[in-house]
């Protein structure tokens, strides 16, 4: 992360790293919404189904939102596990209250105080050998920026270059472990949001991503390999990394100045909206172009500069993307766009969505309605502006006579799961439409996205530039 903050955040109190402590939060966190849980399925046998459904879905709300507050609190990997859990179908919850709820687990990061310099420059003084006066003529001790794992800090170099310093929390490495341990008590809980999901596997999957995201090397090699991609890009652009001054725990990039989300989000449609269609095409051109999918496109990671280029940043939640993945993925996206049933059921099999030992339960007419439903925004060609539906969110909505009730919907949804390839990809959607809806942005996004999924000509004027910068 570089950028600039206009009001330095509070200092955080110590990172807690006690295996005991952290252990206690998870445990009584399962276990209290264990036994609220089993009170509301009690209950539910002496309510009616309108009623029992309201409380089902009022328990849910309640436990990721519990879930929020135990896991914000703890930074490092149990921050992550929170973060990963935001592309979770929650079971039952209506869309309005879904996205809420998205919208919060994808923004853990937004509050984490920055932790005191006085316990960074131990840490950097023996990742850099010296003193930071052997490497920077000026560093400042306030972080600007912090996330889960790490925080950033505005530096000059020695010879003279603006950086951005991102810095390890001491004591985070030691304390992943422990969480990721620990992420397996919680899968009571994530069987409840999505009883069809694979949680092991995808435990095993963030495990695995989480790991190589604590190694800033590895994230350098990211940095440089996608710097080197859109280096010369119209409108993207990708900050340089020091490879020379970057160690495991310290990671050393061009510092970029630009405006930030929040005031972006506060510009007129014009501007918001090619703000969104560039992070848009960022994120899917390096999915479906250049399969590399990026975990993380949280709205503190790019910026608006002043020449008009969005600057993007972070690299350290990256996977690449096998070619099988991709034809999958434009398979799926494919029948739903042309409303083939049978077509997608095939998809959802081959792609791994949809397990063998399951398929027969599951109707192709209501799948492809649920898929539409959640795809259509970029499945689907057609001018939509994110927002359009806020006046009709919270209402109650009448039900159309032919469509099944909401437990045979939840049958349905129980038998899909997630396949751990495509969790980074299913989180990069998710988030990247939670961005689009919070900048009330307007496009043919399924044009866009049809781009990058069917090879398709470019749909706007930037993928006209976008196709003469790659050729």
């Amino acid at each position: 992360m570089t950028g600039r903050s206009d009001e330095p955040p509070p200092e955080a109190g110590k990172l807690p790293t006690s295996r005991i402590g952290r252990t206690a939060r998870v445990g009584g966190l399962v276990t209290g919404q264990g036994l609220r849980w089993a009170g509301m399925r009690t209950a539910n046998r002496l309510r009616t189904p309108e009623r029992a459904e309201a409380a089902q879905q009022e328990r849910t709300a309640a436990l990721v939102n519990e879930l929020v507050d135990q896991l914000s609190r703890m930074r490092g990997a149990a921050m992550k596990v929170g973060q990963m859990i935001s592309m979770v179908d929650f079971d039952g919850l209506p869309e309005d209250q879904r996205r809420e709820l998205q919208t919060k687990l994808a923004s853990l990061r937004d509050s984490v105080p920055p932790v005191p310099f006085p316990k960074l420059e131990r840490m950097m003084r023996d990742e850099l050998g010296g003193p930071l006066t052997r490497v920077f003529s000026e560093f400042e001790e306030q972080a600007f920026a912090a996330a889960s794992i790490g925080q950033v800090h505005r530096a000059v170099t020695v010879a003279g270059d603006r950086v951005a310093v991102k810095v390890q929390y001491p004591g985070v490495a030691e304390a992943v472990e422990t969480d990721l341990r620990n992420a397996m008590l919680l899968l009571p809980l994530v069987k409840r949001l999505a009883p069809g999901l694979d949680a092991r596997s995808l435990f095993a999957e963030l495990r695995e991503r989480i790991g190589e995201e604590l190694d800033y090397e590895l994230e350098a090699q990211h940095h440089r390999r996608i710097e080197r991609r859109f280096r010369g890009h119209p409108f993207i652009l990708v900050p340089r990394v020091d490879t020379a001054l970057s160690t495991r725990r310290i990671l050393v990039t061009e510092f970029v100045d630009g405006e930030r989300y929040e005031t972006v989000r506060t510009k007129g449609e014009p501007k918001r909206d090619r703000f969104a269609e560039i992070v848009f095409r960022f994120y899917f051109g390096l999915a479906y172009r250049d399969r590399i999918a990026l975990g993380d496109p949280h709205p503190g990671n790019y910026l608006l500069r002043a020449d008009g280029k969005v600057a993007f940043l972070d690299f350290g939640l990256l996977r690449d993307v096998s070619s099988e993945r991709v034809e999958a993925e434009r398979t799926i996206a494919m029948a739903v766009r042309n409303k083939d049933a049978e077509a997608l059921k095939s998809a959802l099999i081959a792609g791994g969505y949809l397990p063998r030992d399951r398929a027969d339960v599951v109707d192709p007419e209501l799948a492809l309605r649920m898929m539409r439903h959640a795809t259509r925004w970029y499945a689907i060609p057609g001018f939509r502006r994110f927002g359009d539906d806020t006046r009709r969110r919270g209402r109650s909505r009448e039900r159309d006579p032919d469509e099944r009730p909401l437990t045979d919907v939840r049958e349905q949804m129980n038998q899909f799961t997630l396949p751990p390839e495509t969790v980074l990809i299913r989180r990069m959607h998710g988030i990247v439409g939670v961005v689009l809806w919070q900048l009330r942005a307007g496009a043919d996004w399924g044009a866009i996205a049809a781009e990058y999924l069917q090879g398709e000509p470019p749909a706007t004027p930037l993928g006209e530039a976008e196709a003469d910068h790659f050729g």
